[in-house]
């Protein structure tokens, strides 16, 4: 994930944490009258974390001991301090009421932090390209899903990043202004513009979560749901400090954003370990800001990291700190990525253009919790640039707006869904993929180190299509095939008046490698054997995804009709995943 130099063509989330947290609601984070106007050298940023609730003992006491406080969080006990004093932390802790304090950078804050420049407004170029299909959209069918929803726009999906360009001409028509901000420097700077692109990073996110469906361009997964962005990089730097961390969370939970897409790591280490006080108190305080945000009914979806990094298997850490000196240390599985290793965070691993893990992808088994198209190569994700651009780039930073985009249109169709119920969803309707030959990826094929629970699907995420008149059933358990083996899929029918149609439609699912393998057959309840299909042995391609019609007019409705599927040869094998029956 880290900082990393997001090229037009080529995006890896690398050394600066790269698309990171966003301001903070005045409603959730009052804004201190007390910050600093003016700089100083020396000066550091500091989490001074006490009890939930009124934080102004605490807070005087941070006046008292060389600090100013610049923000301060009351609904999580989390206050953001600024001091040139090198004893300023170590007092804090022996204050009566502190629980922790830990320093959030090893360089200065910026001068820009007590007075911030806006971002520039690229001047925009009307785009002359159409809309058409991409290999990212058509991997997790969200092509198909458009044709069923292309999501609510009561549905705000938060953009924590480098900023967002509201006037591109593919991003205009979804942006909600009223619930942008920046929260670069740890609190919230609600002047309009101060959203904006600092890089491109962010514009690149949005366009992949709901670019409009305006015949120009690109379509994002949800392009019916409205986006607001929440800077959280700083300018020059693009880094994501765990402040600016905690004030888009805050900003996310008080605004009602639904969904919010996190595709960085909080600067300046890539794990935060528990057992070094400046960095548990990282821990501490953004997971105090998230746990907020979802209390609140927002998810956070996160990006796992460029770094094809065992997240499930850490050892040593030689990037951090990455806005000062980088050191080789020594590390266990004690210290997280953050966010994307939080509590109730969807850690998104990135695939290439198939069933691989993009080379650069971190993994780990029981961490990575799906996984979605995040380009490797020559096939990169191509979404929106600012000043009316497109571009192609390719990291774990364009896997995880795929995911955000999925759940959005989890949320579009279900109001009433939690987080937890988005979080679930999204992996049980996920498309199972088994591990290739290679020893790192460990787990079975329902849950595995590359891919957890496996890539999302759009279609299942609104349902499906709309099925076509007449009664409808369907089986979506899995049938695991083995080589040389017969296999039945059971749907009982019941409440049909008389014989099934002489146009009765079959729709099959199957997922298997080489399907020449395969004969499928239809058997209704008196045990009569309708031939589907016998795919010639020559036929290497993958899957069965097909609607066969079939005159069953001699046939009583009523009764268990059963999917069978025979595998002839050895050597390839797969699953019915699901099937169904219009009568």
């Amino acid at each position: 994930m880290a900082a990393a130099a997001l090229g037009t063509a080529v995006a890896l989330m690398a050394p600066t944490g790269l698309a990171e947290a966003a301001p903070s609601s005045p409603s959730s984070s009052s804004l201190s009258s007390s910050s600093s106007s003016s700089w100083a050298a020396g000066t550091r940023a500091y989490l001074v974390i006490t009890a939930p609730g009124d934080t102004s003992a605490v807070r005087t006491a941070v006046t008292n001991n060389g600090g100013t406080v610049f923000a301060h969080h009351d609904a999580i006990g989390v206050i953001v301090a600024h001091s040139a004093s090198t004893s300023f932390a170590g007092t804090m802790r022996g204050v009566s009421g502190v629980q922790q304090v830990g320093a959030t950078r090893t360089s200065d804050v910026p001068a820009d932090a007590y007075d911030p420049d806006l971002p520039a407004s690229p001047a925009q170029t009307p785009t002359t390209l159409t809309e058409s299909n991409r290999w990212d959209m058509t991997r997790i069918k969200a092509d198909q899903a458009w044709a069923v929803t292309t999501g609510s726009s009561a549905v705000k999906v938060g953009v924590l990043d480098t900023g967002v360009d509201d006037q591109h001409q593919d991003i205009a028509p979804n942006f909600n202004a009223a619930d942008s901000v920046s929260c670069a420097y740890g609190k919230a700077d609600t002047r309009a513009g101060a959203w904006r692109d600092v890089g491109e990073h962010g514009t690149h996110v949005a366009g992949t979560i709901a670019a409009a469906k305006n015949g120009k361009g690109v379509i994002g997964v949800a392009p019916g749901v409205k986006i607001s962005s929440v800077r959280i990089a700083e300018p020059d730097t693009s880094m994501f400090f765990a402040e600016n961390t905690i004030c888009g969370f805050m900003w996310a939970g008080d605004h009602g954003f639904k969904v919010t897409n996190n595709s960085y790591y909080t600067d300046p280490w890539m794990f935060n370990c528990p057992d070094n006080v400046d960095q548990a108190a990282i821990i501490e305080g953004v997971k105090r800001a998230q746990a907020y945000a979802e209390g609140k009914g927002s998810l956070q979806v996160a990006a796992a990291g460029n770094s094809n990094y065992n997240l499930a298997n850490k050892t040593t850490d030689s990037s951090s700190p990455n806005d000062s000196t980088p050191v080789t240390r020594t590390i266990t599985n004690a210290c997280i990525d953050i966010p994307t290793e939080l509590p109730g965070v969807v850690t998104v691993a990135a695939m290439g253009n198939g069933n691989v893990k993009a080379s650069y992808s971190n993994f780990g088994n029981s961490v990575i919790d799906v996984a979605a198209p995040g380009g490797d190569g020559a096939s990169g994700v191509y979404s929106t640039l600012p000043g009316g651009k497109y571009g192609n780039m390719n990291g774990t930073s364009m896997a995880s707006p795929h995911v955000a985009g999925v759940a959005a249109l989890l949320a579009s169709v279900n109001p009433a869904y939690t987080p937890a119920d988005i979080r679930a969803k999204l992996g049980e309707q996920a498309t199972d993929i088994a591990c290739p030959s290679d020893s790192r990826c460990t787990g079975t094929t329902a849950r595995n180190a590359f891919f957890g629970e496996g890539q999302v699907d759009a279609l299942k995420a609104v349902e499906g299509s709309t099925p076509p008149p007449g009664k409808y059933f369907e089986n979506l358990a899995d049938v695991t095939i083995a080589d040389n083996a017969t296999v039945d899929s059971p749907i009982p029918v019941t409440g049909v008046t008389g014989n099934a149609p002489a146009a009765l439609k079959v729709g099959v699912n199957i997922k298997h490698t080489y399907r020449g393998d395969l004969v499928v057959s239809l058997v209704a309840p008196d045990g009569t054997v309708y031939p589907l299909e016998d795919f010639p042995n020559s036929d290497s391609a993958d899957d069965v995804n097909k609607t066969y019609t079939v005159n069953a007019s001699s046939e009583a409705a009523n009764g268990t009709w059963k999917l069978r599927v025979r595998d002839i040869a050895s050597q390839d094998v797969g699953r019915i995943d699901a099937w169904n029956l219009t009568f």
